[in-house]
């Protein structure tokens, strides 16, 4: 059976399934019919209009995103797919606090769902720091489907690491 380090903590069974489609060469038929088309968020510019409208939507009263952006230098296997910083420096007799929110550049060209749910993942950060309980409480607020996003992105990354071009139709002209 095939290493899908993605997967780990996820059911025998799904894991299994996932292997079989990836070895019949299925997999990315499977995530091209439940994910059709890419999203047309390429700028950082974009993406940070795409952050404000979600936060805008549920976190009216969370602390402002200062700086929003794609980063080359986040990577699935090291481990972060996006990150919330919150930097805090005294000028004068003041103190200015900022978020900044990176997303990895691989979502330039993933599905729709899977950058809101890398999105939603961050701005939850506003509120709540750690992973816990209240954590996914307020992601699955944002996205009723976070759950299902998240394994299906797992899936994705499984695929893109083992060779295959992501399944993604290209954005018309």
């Amino acid at each position: 059976m095939t290493k899908l380090p993605y997967l780990n903590g996820y059911p025998a069974t799904l894991i299994v399934q996932i292997c079989t489609l990836l070895e019949k060469g299925q997999l990315g038929v499977w995530l091209e019919r439940k994910y059709p088309a890419r999203h047309d968020i390429q700028t950082d510019k974009a993406l940070y209009q795409y952050v404000l409208d979600i936060k805008q939507r549920h976190l009216k009263n969370a602390s402002a995103v200062a700086k929003v952006q794609f980063d080359n230098r986040q990577h699935p296997v090291k481990g972060t797919l996006g990150t919330n910083t919150f930097v805090a420096r005294v000028q004068g007799n003041k103190l200015k606090n900022k978020n900044e929110i990176r997303i990895a550049t691989l979502f330039r060209d993933a599905p729709e769902g899977f950058l809101r749910m890398i999105v939603v993942h961050e701005l939850a950060h506003l509120k709540e720091k750690d992973h816990n309980k209240a954590f996914y409480q307020l992601c699955r607020h944002m996205e009723p489907d976070y759950h299902q996003l998240e394994f299906d992105m797992r899936v994705w990354l499984t695929w893109r690491e083992h060779g295959q071009p992501a399944p993604i139709e290209p954005l018309p002209e």
